[in-house]
């Protein structure tokens, strides 16, 4: 009998139609709800995507996973709620969304609470109304690059870990272990089947500093192992995060997923292939596009790419090239009451550090052995926010000016991140006054750590002293006068957390709660449609 391996996870939900992921140790017919599809091989592996048509508005319906004739999930002993989907209402106004980045397994205690399984646990004794209707995970699902014990201990009985890549992964059978490593904890499983989740990536996800530079792509493109790595990185990341990002209709439109489910053969030389292509840049363009977007009822979430479509060639950085650029800019248009744009690099840092990082930017423009210190504070120092793309970042803050400034406008606009590993919410404002209030809201990590000395960093980071003394290097560097100017209303806050947004018609607010050993502690409510 085929059995499941992973999932199921509950991915693509609106009003009437849903997604289902599931990983397979056989090949077979995954069905749910009365809905079917084959799975499809990739390296061995076997993998589903249901799509689930017909269904109606604001209706809760739990459901079995089929394989073949055999319910293979929940099983017999389950004792949690039935998973279900819930659809959206076509009418009521409100909407809850959780979210957080930098996840490491569960069995890593001396990292603290799990932020994501504690909020399962609590999620599990609420009632349904309580539930929120989407989860965002913003990068840093898994770590390729700092291995747990367990995962070592499988990559000896492998290969000669002496040698590079050493213990990180190698290609795309590591990477499909670290995914079964990552979500097999059963409240996370239970989460992740029964609130809708989308994703994105982070550098962890591939490796650290991933795409900060044009030097750091030299670099990497020297070492004989790391065209395996990136494509085993790509490959696993489009089958097990980015396809349930996707709604039916961009399913049905996808080449490559009409074509791996359509194949009948091993899927991982072409998903290689077209990861290879994902990767490279060509006539200032990148081979793929990772952001997408998503309509909540009063709620759009456009959620951006900030690592695999960087452009790094010829001296010229930006977070993304101008197609998908123009991209974002388009999907920002319409009418709908709050905005919320998902990027895992925090568009507001601290403003000392940001100006810092813009400064840094130009001084790795410089030759010689100045440009190289410049490089290396660069990759060292993790510099390579949204301020270290600082066209990007004006750009960025254009547009969300101009939306906000919209004759239908939103009523709020709120940019939501992680990686920093601490939480934070600012409020930002330009001259003249924009309409919509604005702002930055940082959750990391659900469960990691972050050094002392960077704690201490991310706190002077706030002061006006730290601002001043900023401002003045990036003036003497070159850098442009900053486009909008920000506070925080909330943090620094240091440890495991998770960010809640509750929308109710054109008024939203945001808490954030700590995870420790008695659960969830909230913090203060900050209320976000208040300029």
């Amino acid at each position: 009998m085929t059995e499941l391996v992973l999932g199921p996870l509950l991915r693509h939900v609106n009003e009437d139609s849903a997604t289902v992921w599931v990983e397979t140790d056989g090949p077979c017919t995954v069905r749910v709800l009365g809905a079917e599809a084959p799975t499809f091989e990739a390296g061995g592996r076997h993998y589903a995507l249901v799509v689930i048509t017909g269904l109606e508005p604001a209706t809760s319906t739990a459901y079995q996973v089929r394989l073949d004739d055999e319910v293979a999930w929940p099983p017999p002993d389950y004792t949690r709620p039935a998973p279900r989907i819930r659809t959206l209402s076509e009418e009521d106004g409100r909407f809850r969304i959780v979210f957080g980045s930098c996840r490491k397994p569960r069995e890593m205690p001396s990292l603290g609470y799990d932020a994501l399984v504690a909020y399962a646990r609590r999620m599990a004794v609420l009632d349904e109304a309580e539930w929120p209707e989407s989860l965002l995970l913003l990068g840093d699902q898994v770590y390729a690059d700092e291995t747990t014990e367990q995962m070592r201990a499988w990559l000896r009985t492998k290969r000669d870990t002496s040698e590079p890549p050493g213990n990180e992964m190698a290609d795309f059978e590591e990477y499909a272990r670290l995914y079964h490593e990552a979500w097999h904890d059963d409240w996370l499983r239970w989460l992740l089947s029964t609130v809708p989740t989308s994703m994105i990536f982070d550098d962890h996800d591939v490796r650290d500093d991933w795409n900060t530079s044009e030097t750091w792509r030299h670099q990497m493109a020297r070492l004989d192992w790391w065209p395996q790595r990136i494509q085993g990185a790509l490959a696993s990341y489009w089958i097990y995060q980015h396809i349930g990002n996707l709604s039916p209709a961009e399913l049905a439109d996808d080449p490559m997923f009409r074509q791996v489910t359509k194949s009948g053969e091993d899927n991982l030389p072409a998903l290689r292939e077209f990861a290879r292509q994902a990767d490279a840049e060509a006539d200032g363009k990148k081979g793929a596009r990772w952001s997408y977007r998503r309509d909540f009822g009063p709620v759009r979430l456009l959620v951006i790419d900030t690592r695999a479509g960087r452009l790094l060639h010829d001296g010229h950085r930006s977070m993304v090239d101008e197609d998908e650029f123009a991209w974002i800019e388009h999907n920002a248009e319409g009418e709908y009451d709050h905005l919320l744009i998902g990027t895992s690099l925090p568009w507001l840092l601290p403003r000392s550090l940001a100006q810092l990082q813009s400064a840094n930017e130009r001084a790795c423009e410089r030759p010689g052995w100045r440009g190289r210190i410049a490089e290396w504070v660069r990759q060292t120092g993790d510099l390579e926010h949204w301020s270290a793309f600082r066209t990007s970042f004006d750009r960025l803050s254009d547009l969300i000016s101009r939306t906000g400034r919209g004759e239908r406008g939103p009523a709020s606009i709120s940019v939501l991140s992680g990686d920093v590993h601490h939480a934070y919410i600012a409020k930002a404002g330009y001259t003249p006054e924009v309409p919509a209030a604005i702002n930055q809201l940082t959750c990391s990590p659900l469960h990691n750590t972050v050094p002392w000395f960077m704690r201490l960093v991310f706190r002077l980071g706030w002061w006006r002293s730290a601002e001043k003394v900023a401002d003045a290097l990036a003036r003497r560097a070159g850098v442009p006068p900053l486009p909008l100017h920000w506070t925080r209303t909330s943090g620094p806050h240091f440890g495991n957390a998770i960010a809640t947004i509750d929308v109710d018609g054109r008024t939203a607010v945001a808490f954030l709660e700590q995870s420790g050993e008695a659960g969830l502690t909230r913090l203060p409510l900050v209320r976000l449609t208040e300029r």
